[in-house]
């Protein structure tokens, strides 16, 4: 569910309007009438919400275990509505030719207003934001309104924190930092030129264009984190994305939305992490990793330079692990060793 702290809900729509705004048919038997109060993701949900299941293996088991009151699938005719689970008892499902289209806009439909914070102020620093004691605003420090400020708290020059954005204290916010839609911890360091909370990439094609979901999540930072210059932290699509205590990023990292970065975990420059990657503790990432979507990573696992995944792997924790796709250092070295063997040039007469 979205934070009202940052977006206005315009419900709640009946089922019968929101299926007009989908473009699809009311099921036979349901109550159109009905009352429908947010939009919220499979876990998340209650009987009064919207929620949707794209068919991918990964939701399965929170699909059939959602609470949802109504759930957008595919439509019978679709290969991926041939494999879906049953649905659970107290859900109504709306079939839909493109899931991804018709969630759009009923999301739009609860919250047009979900791309940027509009800035109605006439002062850099809003009075309605909460500052605290000891607060340093460098030069062209810009806070929107409801915003707060912890104790000790340094904001550097050009600097702007978005309205209801909530930072804690002794933190360092370095120059031309961007936060919105996110709440930070305490002492939590951010290096020039990071930009947070912006909405994830989230486009649905139309067959022609690519229309934009919503991004009505946020950005949890939580305390002792250290964040590189020029990294950027993309916020949820619906739920959060998390960056777990003590983690350290370093410059030019890429955290997309939906993301769960665990506690103390480390992350080398130029890493990218595709949307609903879960780091779980003291995972290791060195540079340039790059790892695909709804991969997880286990505890205190370790991945070398330039390795990475597609979609959807799952690395067991306690292991190191090289390559693309990443797979255990030692069997990755064994693979490079055996090609460079098989490249070698052969002698003339050789029979190896």
């Amino acid at each position: 569910m979205a934070d009202p702290r940052f977006f206005e809900n315009l419900g709640p729509f009946t089922l019968a309007q929101i299926c007009e705004k989908a473009g699809i048919a009311l099921p036979a038997g349901a109550d159109g009438a009905g009352q429908i109060y947010d939009v919220a993701d499979l876990a998340g949900a209650e009987m009064r919400h919207l929620t949707f299941y794209s068919g991918a293996r990964a939701l399965r088991d929170s699909f059939t275990g959602s609470q949802a009151g109504v759930c957008l699938v595919p439509q019978c005719s679709s290969q991926k509505s041939a494999k879906l689970p049953a649905a659970p008892p107290t859900m109504t499902v709306l079939e839909a030719p493109s899931v991804g289209r018709a969630f759009a806009a009923i999301a739009a439909l609860f919250y047009p207003e979900h791309s940027q914070p509009r800035w109605q102020q006439a002062d850099a620093v809003s009075a309605d934001a909460r500052i605290g004691r000891d607060v340093e605003l460098a030069p062209g420090v810009t806070i929107g309104p409801l915003a707060e400020i912890g104790d000790g708290t340094r904001l550097g020059p050009g600097t702007v924190i978005g309205p209801g954005v909530a930072i804690g204290r002794n933190c360092e916010i370095g120059a031309n930092v961007t936060i919105s839609h996110a709440y930070i911890g305490d002492r939590v360091i951010i290096l020039p030129g990071a930009h947070i909370g912006q909405p994830g990439f989230g486009f649905t094609s139309t067959g022609e264009d690519y229309l934009k979901i919503p991004q009505l999540g946020r950005v949890i930072v939580q305390d002792d984190v250290e964040i590189g210059a020029a990294t950027t932290i993309d916020r949820g699509a619906l739920g959060d994305t998390v960056i777990g205590e003590g983690s350290k990023l370093d410059n030019l990292v890429m955290i997309a939305h939906n993301c769960q970065i665990g506690r103390h975990c480390v992350i080398a420059g130029q890493t990218g992490l595709a949307g609903s990657v879960v780091l779980e503790d003291g995972v290791v990432l060195a540079g340039q990793v790059g790892l695909g979507d709804h991969t997880r990573v286990g505890s205190r696992a370790r991945m070398g330079a330039r390795s990475g995944t597609g979609s959807a792997f799952f690395l067991e924790g306690g292991q190191d692990y090289g390559g693309a796709p990443a797979k255990p250092v030692r069997e990755w070295a064994r693979e490079i060793h055996a090609l460079a063997r098989l490249a070698k040039p052969r002698k003339q007469g050789s029979n190896d």
